[in-house]
Order: C-alpha cells, then structure tokens, then sequence
C-alpha cells in the first residue's frame, strides 16, 4: 500500500476512524487534547487533521500545513474551520452532523421533559429532605405547540422524537425549501406562526452571522406566550441578558441550554461566569456542559460517517 501521509487526530474519535484510515495508508498522529499553540508544529507535514472544539483550523493554521489536503469536523459547527480560507487552498473539509443529531434530539428531549415536569428540581428537593408534590405538579406535552427553528439534521431528530407525545410541531428554515409537511408538522415561511402559537421554541441552527443573538429581547417579546426556550446549537444563538430578562419577567417559563454565549468556564469573562451563576441555579433552567451530541453511540456514528466522506473524497 503506497503510503498518504500524517493525519492529525485532535479530538476523541472512535477506532473505527483511526483503523480505517490506516488500512487506506494514512499515518495516525493522536494527540485529543493538544492546544491551539502547539499544533502548527504538528501540522507541518500533515495531509489531514480530525478536529471537533478544541482546535481552531484558523488562517494561520492552515498556513502552518502546506499540503494540507482535508480537515474532517467531529460534529456539526463549520465555525471552527475557516472555510472560506480552506476552499481557497483547495482543502476540502467534512462535518459529521449524521452521526450525532439523534443524540441531540433525545437529549432535547429529555431536557425539555424535565423542565416542564420538574424532575430535576423535584429530585434535588428529595435529596434535601423535601417532599413537595402540589409545589412541582408539571404540564404535559400532549397538545402544545413546538417551534423548531433549523431543520438541517438535528431539528428533523428532535421532530421525531416528538411525534409520540401528540404534540403540534411548527418548522421554521429560511435555508431549505425542500421540507415535508405533515399532519403534525407545518412549515412556516416565517416566525409569524411560532411567534403566535408556539409554547416551546427550539434552536437547531448553525452559527453565522445572521444566528449571532437570534434569540434576544425583541424575539421574547414577539412571542405570544410564555414559552420553554431549547438551545442545543451554540450559546451565541441566545443573548444572555435577554435571556435573564425573559426569565425574570415570565416571558420565558423555562430554559433548556445545553450551551452557553462563553464556553467552557475558562472562557467566560466575570460577567458572564455571573449571569451563569445566577441562571443556573433558578429551578426552571437546565444548564448543561455542551454534552447533547455527546454519546457512546454517536462517537462511533460521528467517525464512521468522516471515513466514508474521506474514503470518497
């Protein structure tokens, strides 16, 4: 077998990545937790880097590997590539968002059951020597209306899960065209629907500009009800202090956010290390360390679907 060259693996990935790529020809260099800092150097002879968060594959990295000929997302988020960049050099780049949306559409879901019937509180209030039933009687599911905004990989997930709880489903997607309607999920050509009806609003979209704070004061106060806010997709989606103002006036009931605007800890400057301190403790909020798509499952998932898109390309 004739030799392809260094492949950079920076993130977690399953061996059904790494053993593929080695019976292609390819020479595996692990190192999951390198830092930005010290990756140029072994980018130098790279033909290939696996990347999810922790590695930026910025202008300057890229330039740190001249014959650099793919970069490979564990995960949805091309914000992590400079895309724009990379097809400049002619780098081709593979995101992986099949292999984990249905983790992210049962952590949903989970989450968002949880809020509303208020299993986690209730189980903190237990272990504190509480026994509190008419103080944590939830809603049920059954007959709301859920907003999913985004419908690329992990809104669909999240709709399937949905579909046994006899619930009404709204999809809003201002990039695709091509989506079904149902008898239980409508497209909707804009917000106007979700801003009337929707009793959950979900967020499955990716960040870009136009994503930068979608969810903000003027969005909460569009909306007609109070509502549950999902965040599965990036904590830039949601503006923070919008978010406290919804929380605070009633506008938002509760909030699941696997994500925050600053992540991880050590990234939040002070004020933002408060307002999580301030909403994480409130017992209508969810926050979770950005483990949606995190699963046993979708490790492998996310790795086999790179070495089938980097055996192809």
């Amino acid at each position: 077998m004739i030799p392809k060259g260094k492949v950079l693996i920076a993130a977690p990935v399953h061996p059904v990545l790494t053993d593929g790529l080695a019976e292609q020809g390819y020479e595996c260099v692990v190192q999951e937790k390198i830092q930005q800092s010290a990756a140029s150097a072994l980018l130098a002879d790279c033909v290939g880097v696996i990347t999810s968060t922790r590695l930026q594959l910025d202008r300057y990295l890229i330039d740190a590997a001249p014959g650099l000929r793919w970069i490979g997302r564990m995960g949805s988020g091309m914000e992590v590539i400079d895309t724009i960049y990379a097809a400049e050099k002619n780098i081709a780049y593979f995101s992986s968002p099949e292999g984990n949306c249905n983790a992210v559409g049962e952590f949903a879901l989970g989450m968002l059951l949880s809020v509303i019937r208020n299993i986690a509180v209730s189980r903190n209030e237990v272990q504190a020597g509480q026994w509190l039933r008419e103080e944590n009687r939830g809603s049920e599911l059954e007959g709301k209306t859920i907003g999913i905004i985004g419908y690329g990989h992990t809104g669909p997930a999240f709709a399937k899960k949905l579909r046994g709880f006899d619930v009404n489903i709204l999809v809003y997607d201002k990039y695709r065209q091509d989506i079904p309607s149902s008898d239980q999920v409508k497209v909707c050509t804009d917000l106007t629907q979700i801003y009337r009806e929707a009793d959950v609003v979900s967020m499955h979209v990716p960040l870009q500009n136009d994503t930068h704070h979608y969810i903000n004061k003027k969005f909460i106060d569009d909306m007609a009800k109070g509502f549950v806010l999902i965040n599965t997709s990036r904590g830039i989606v949601t503006d923070t202090k919008a978010l406290l103002y919804g929380l605070e006036t009633g506008k938002i009931k509760g909030a699941c956010l696997d994500v925050w605007e600053q992540e991880p800890m050590d990234k939040m400057d002070s004020d933002m290390r408060s307002l999580l301190a301030k909403i994480s403790c409130l017992p209508q909020v969810i926050v979770t360390p950005h483990i949606a798509g995190y699963s046993v499952e979708a490790l492998y998932k996310m790795s086999k679907v790179l070495l089938y898109k980097i055996m192809n390309y």
